[in-house]
């Protein structure tokens, strides 16, 4: 019997929680209300954020109270051509402008969002990282929902009523640059969580990893592992549908239509 073995360790937790002491909080949509369902609301951007360990900014936008004297401050992710001292607006009355949140009924097929909602009311769910967008394919009116392209490239259908956000996300392109050194991988991974530097398991003792061990650095066995191996052999391509280079039809999807 080996070790516990890394990927064992990660399951528990400990120090490979996230480092989430610096971050600024959780960016998403209002929670849904009477305003947004039937009307809009207006809010104004603050400020546009770095949140450590995101690619994405986010904004600060505050909106005033609906029945009380107060003002309430909500954290959104930016979309690119956010700027401070922008109004926006949310709602199903909303106009259909970079920023603005309304529901995907409203958006023509073809339009451009991001932080899109899976179920109303949940707050944002799909298109959250830097650079990324979803995109409206069409709309079902009999049984109310919108089909909507992920970044993914697969196609879902969501309920109507979900909200999104009009634009792609800010901070697109931040993976065109190369880290170039090690030292720029450990910054990166310092503000996220303990997941850098990486050793191969064919680098191990056979005691530490099912790759260990052996006189050169090879499996010695397939790459492949079935979906109800138990942990500690369960490492490598997990209930793999193929392996090996994408031939031919690389420019397919899977999911797609």
């Amino acid at each position: 019997m080996g070790r516990i073995i890394r990927g064992q360790r990660k399951g528990k937790g400990g120090i490979f929680v996230s480092h989430t002491t610096h971050r600024k909080g959780t960016p998403q949509h209002r929670t849904l209300d009477f305003a947004e369902r039937n009307g809009y609301i207006k809010g104004v951007v603050k400020e546009i954020i770095h949140d450590p360990g995101r690619g994405a900014p986010l904004a600060r936008v505050n909106f005033r109270h609906t029945y009380k004297y107060k003002k309430c401050k909500e954290l959104f992710i930016a979309a690119e051509g956010m700027y401070t001292g922008q109004f926006l607006y949310c709602g199903r009355k909303a106009q259909l402008t970079i920023g603005n949140v309304l529901p995907v009924s409203q958006m023509p097929e073809g339009t451009i969002i991001c932080n899109v909602e899976q179920k109303s009311g949940d707050r944002g769910c799909f298109a959250r990282t830097s650079g990324n967008y979803a995109t409206v394919v069409d709309h079902n009116e009999d049984n109310n929902t919108t089909r909507v392209r992920l970044p993914s490239g697969a196609k879902k259908s969501i309920p109507s009523t979900a909200r999104a956000m009009v634009g792609i996300v800010a901070g697109g392109g931040r993976t065109d640059k190369p880290m170039l050194k090690a030292g720029r991988a450990h910054h990166k991974y310092k503000a996220k969580r303990n997941s850098f530097p990486k050793v191969r398991g064919v680098a191990m003792n056979p005691v530490d990893h099912p790759h260990g061990g052996g006189n050169h650095q090879h499996i010695g066995h397939a790459s492949t592992v079935r979906r109800d191996a138990p942990p500690g052999q369960k490492v490598g391509m997990i209930a793999a549908r193929r392996t090996g280079r994408l031939k031919g039809g690389a420019g397919k999807v899977v999911g797609g239509d």
